[in-house]
């Protein structure tokens, strides 16, 4: 047990509400130590696993996974059952690896998992708020169990609760509110004790498009805005691309690929184009394509196009001359050019990439 103030705690208690973890406070000699601190994490690494394993009985939730997580915003994406939810209690010192090692803030998981929890905040997956409090309460409590101070905590619970948008719902009772609302009161309770790394697992579950974005807009300011670095799972790949600066993809327990967003969406050689139908040519994709390939240009492959207009059709790009091939076709045919631009790669090819190379092995093999 240990004393906050005038507060008594019971630590004696399991790990079914993770907060309760997530927040746990580094004790030197018998003595809490909490201080309310500007923290920002320098070009370190911040997360360092070294054939990191998790086995069960009956499955692998970790094989052998060695990476490194840098400052910014991080994203681990992997299906259901990928072993993201496992990886994140391993780095919070809650949950044993089978083999391996891990470092959290330059920190052993397997030996300094308080002192993890004290500089790191936790945003579960599933829902564990109290519906009888209000957001202003129940923030404030997480605060003091991280060792802050009674006025620290409601100062500091006041401006995280506004920084996630909940300042004038703040005295709400939480079993009122919306799953977005919800979403925030777990995000504000993982920022709240001003952490050094978040660990975010799938905060925009439930969400809908407009709380979605709002969500993902708040994640990416907390790096750019107080120096938070972020560690965030989803299994949305889109998501991904837009907030993070660096991605890890995990499949399987195994890693995939780690490297930074801009790698991943790098520009290829494909040229996207998109026109427009007119009556003379109802069907302007196949006339700028049968166009194209008499002026010897290849034309891979075509997709659906915006409402209202064609199809798109994907070229290679030899050159500059291959724009003016297509702006004078399109011109030629009367057609109205709604797009040209260099294709982008996306995270999901990835995964249909690594699909097609274990169809290639099987077929290979049999």
């Amino acid at each position: 047990m240990w004393k906050t103030g005038a507060a008594l705690w019971d630590l004696r208690v399991t790990p079914r509400c993770p907060y309760l973890w997530s927040l746990m406070p580094m004790q030197l000699c018998g003595v809490t130590t909490g201080v309310v601190r500007v923290t920002t994490v320098g070009d370190v690494t911040v997360i360092a696993t070294e054939s990191l394993s998790k086995r069960f009985p009956r499955v692998t939730a970790l094989d052998r996974l060695s990476l490194d997580v840098g400052p910014g915003v991080t994203g681990l994406v992997g299906a259901n059952g990928a072993g993201k939810s496992t990886m994140i209690k391993i780095l919070l010192g809650l949950s044993p690896a089978s083999e391996g090692r891990a470092e959290v803030l330059g920190l052993d998981v397997a030996t300094e998992g308080a002192a993890i929890r004290e500089r790191v905040g936790y945003m579960p997956e599933h829902d564990c708020l109290p519906p009888d409090v209000s957001a202003t309460e129940f923030v404030v409590h997480m605060a003091r169990m991280s060792g802050l101070p009674p006025t620290a905590a409601r100062e500091r619970t006041a401006d995280t609760l506004r920084h996630v948008g909940l300042y004038e719902e703040r005295y709400r009772p939480i079993g009122g509110y919306s799953t977005g609302m919800k979403q925030r009161v777990k995000l504000a309770q993982a920022l709240v004790h001003d952490p050094q790394l978040v660990f975010l697992d799938e905060p925009t579950n439930g969400l809908d498009p407009v709380g979605r974005d709002d969500m993902l807009g708040l994640i990416r300011r907390i790096y750019t805005d107080f120096g938070i670095s972020v560690l965030v799972t989803s299994h949305l790949l889109g998501e991904l691309e837009r907030t993070c600066d660096h991605v890890v993809v995990i499949d399987g327990g195994k890693l995939l690929r780690s490297s930074s967003t801009t790698d991943f969406t790098q520009t290829t050689a494909t040229l996207a184009v998109e026109v427009t139908d007119t009556d003379a040519h109802p069907d302007g994709t196949r006339a700028v394509r049968e166009a194209l390939h008499a002026r010897g240009v290849e034309v891979l492959d075509s997709q659906s196009g915006l409402p209202g207009a064609g199809h798109i059709l994907l070229l290679t790009a030899q050159g500059e001359e291959t724009y003016d091939v297509v702006r004078d076709v399109v011109a030629d045919l009367g057609l109205g050019l709604v797009r040209m631009e260099q294709r982008r790669h996306h995270i999901s090819e990835v995964f249909t990439n690594e699909d097609e190379q274990r169809k290639e092995a099987v077929g290979h093999g049999s």
